[in-house]
């Protein structure tokens, strides 16, 4: 099996070009056959390789063709699978086809049936080129795939122009992150001689040294892009606009997938990141205030989707947080479990949305737990799971990081707190969503519940956010073996107590009201924070302020630069001369003889006037 893993990526591929090529004349069902059944392939392609690697755990590399020459670089297509390839892969193709056949029925009545699975399965393809790359030019290619696969599917209903600027937005917000990941790719190559990853790795642990200069600059840049790519702060901005997609695609490329491929980057760089201590403190700091940043904004949003997408962002903060204090094989493993339970979550708003006449306002919404039962409980254990509630998968991933948080150097106890604050917000935001679209009353009424295309995935990531937590990802032989004592078991108590205080807030504030909050909510100091949060903490306004209205004024300026008025005036005098000329086409024959006889008389003077001019001989 190991010599045909390039069929994973290729069927996806090969299914895109298909649809892209036959959207006029192909039927639906062969369509939806098409996007789904290349991506259940791919699963089981990958299920078939993932049983004969847990038989023999022992990585290899697949190279298929040299990919260019260029003096001593010649980078490869070839890939590379061991044990966080196969989780990746597993995430990407069973996520993907649960999805797919979600989409099948979601987007039934679409009129671009085909380039909707089209786009889907050429973003499966390039972010399975990402993750299975051998090479880090290999891995930017995929990279860059998955930004055009996002931009195209976020702008897919182009007719509404915030569509086409919220894709614009992801597409440009994302590539600041991609320039900088670009230059870590040049400075790796300068430096190492080569973009092979393990060989990579390997000179960089005998070249440079722990805590140098180059290592630094080299891990920074790579965080650039994977900041920009998994939405994390500065470079945060574009996820919850990119809602304007397709639910199914939030699901897949702004939960599942897309976004944890920065965490991804760095979990397969580790090598480089250890050998630059300041830079994964950079890393973990980052994690968490995005995930504090995006809880409190989380708190405050009414768009069911928008509530998702920060949650989304808080979620991947966690996984750097996790990555910054050395515990990889947790921000792994909480990528996996996140991916089940955010899925869960994006697909059940989804059916929400779909049933109920394209409502996004969670305040018009009410009373569905009877109405939409199968909805009603994807969404309490997705809730359930991303609060982290004891025995759902969000609790073990959760819990693994805040642990080893605690014991990171002497900043340890500080973010384990501000983990725990996260882990709060996250339990009262998630139930706030539960308790006010599925209790109370019914302000809008659905038109049924889900078919059993959507059930389908929705009851199989139910299971597998409640059982997830018990798989074993087959990563121990990847990463170091993280280091110290287990905490005193007041710090696990605590962190298992947390998230149940935040559901018990949540149920006396948002169901039960014996909890009011209206007072504070009312006064000045409640309403600024509220709209601060609401905001976003104000960085999109702060961005549109010292980037987008600065651009557009510059350009404004530009529009009528001199160099462009000196081409306007070449135009003008060839339009003028176009215009004598098609003046003088009358149509009448005495015009035109006239101006052969008048054009005659003046060659004829011109030619008896020439020998005049000759200078006459010996003549100075």
């Amino acid at each position: 099996m190991a010599d045909m893993i390039w069929l994973v990526p290729l069927i996806p591929l090969l299914s895109a070009i298909i649809l892209m090529l036959g959207s006029a004349i192909l039927p639906r069902l062969l369509i939806g056959l098409l996007g789904v059944g290349s991506v259940g392939l791919a699963a089981l392609l990958t299920m078939l390789l993932g049983l004969e690697f847990l038989a023999n755990p022992e990585p290899f590399q697949l190279s298929l063709w040299t990919w260019m020459q260029v003096g001593n670089f010649s980078p490869s297509i070839a890939f590379y699978f061991d044990g966080l390839t196969l989780v990746m892969m597993s995430v990407i193709t069973g996520v993907g086809f649960l999805i797919h056949l979600f989409s099948t029925e979601f987007m039934e009545e679409d009129t671009s049936y085909a380039r909707y699975f089209a786009y889907l399965n050429m973003f499966v393809a390039a972010m399975l080129v990402l993750v299975m790359a051998d090479n880090l030019l290999l891995l930017y290619l995929g990279w860059e795939g998955v930004g055009v696969c996002s931009y195209l599917l976020v702008g897919f209903w182009y007719q509404d122009s915030a569509n086409g600027q919220a894709a614009r937005k992801a597409f440009v917000v994302t590539r600041i992150g991609d320039t900088a990941m670009a230059l870590g790719l040049l400075l790796l190559f300068t430096e190492l001689g080569t973009l092979d990853i393990q060989a990579m790795v390997g000179a960089a642990n005998i070249e440079w040294q722990v805590g140098g200069t180059l290592p630094l600059i080299a891990c920074l840049l790579l965080l650039g892009g994977a900041v920009g790519k998994s939405a994390q702060l500065p470079l945060h901005t574009w996820l919850p606009d990119a809602m304007a997609g397709p639910t199914p695609v939030s699901a897949l490329i702004h939960a599942a997938t897309m976004v944890t491929a920065g965490v991804y980057l760095i979990a397969r760089t580790h090598g480089l990141f250890l050998l630059a201590p300041t830079a994964m403190m950079i890393v973990a700091l980052v994690g968490l205030a995005t995930l504090l940043m995006a809880a409190f904004t989380a708190l405050m949003q009414t768009d069911i989707k928008r509530i998702l997408a920060y949650s989304t962002i808080s979620q991947i903060g966690y996984m750097f947080l996790a990555l910054g204090v050395g515990a990889w094989t947790a921000g792994i493993f909480h990528l996996m479990t996140h991916a089940f339970f955010k899925a869960l979550l994006f697909l059940g708003s989804g059916a929400i949305i779909h049933y109920l006449h394209h409502e996004h306002n969670i305040f018009k919404m009410g009373g569905l737990r009877t109405r939409m039962p199968v909805t009603f409980w994807s969404f309490m254990i997705g809730s359930a799971a991303l609060a982290a509630l004891p025995m759902t998968s969000g609790f073990f991933s959760k819990d693994q990081i805040l642990l080893q948080a605690y014991q990171f150097s002497d900043i340890g106890p500080l973010l384990w707190f501000g983990g725990l604050l996260g882990a709060l917000l996250t339990a009262i935001y998630s139930f706030r969503l539960v308790f006010v679209v599925f209790f109370g009353k019914a302000n809008t009424e659905p038109e049924g519940d889900t078919g059993w295309r959507m059930a389908v995935p929705l009851i199989t990531l139910c299971t597998l956010a409640m059982i997830g937590g018990y798989f074993i990802i087959p990563v121990a032989d990847v990463f170091p073996v993280a280091s110290g004592d287990h905490p005193a078991h007041w710090v696990e108590y605590v962190s298992i107590s947390v998230p149940l205080l935040g559901v018990l807030l949540a149920y006396l504030i948002f169901q039960s009201r014996q909890l009011n909050v209206d007072r504070w909510v009312s006064s000045s100091v409640g309403q600024a924070l509220r709209r601060f949060w609401l905001s976003g903490w104000g960085i999109d306004w702060l961005y549109d302020r010292a980037f987008v209205r600065p651009y557009y004024r510059i350009s404004g300026l530009l529009k009528n630069e001199p160099i462009d008025a000196i081409y306007g005036l070449v135009v003008a005098i060839n339009q003028t001369f176009n215009h004598w000329l098609v003046e003088s086409q009358t149509g009448r024959m005495r015009w035109y003889v006239a101006s052969m006889v008048l054009g005659l008389i003046v060659l004829l003077t011109l030619a008896l006037q020439i020998p005049a001019l000759q200078p006459t001989e010996g003549a100075s």
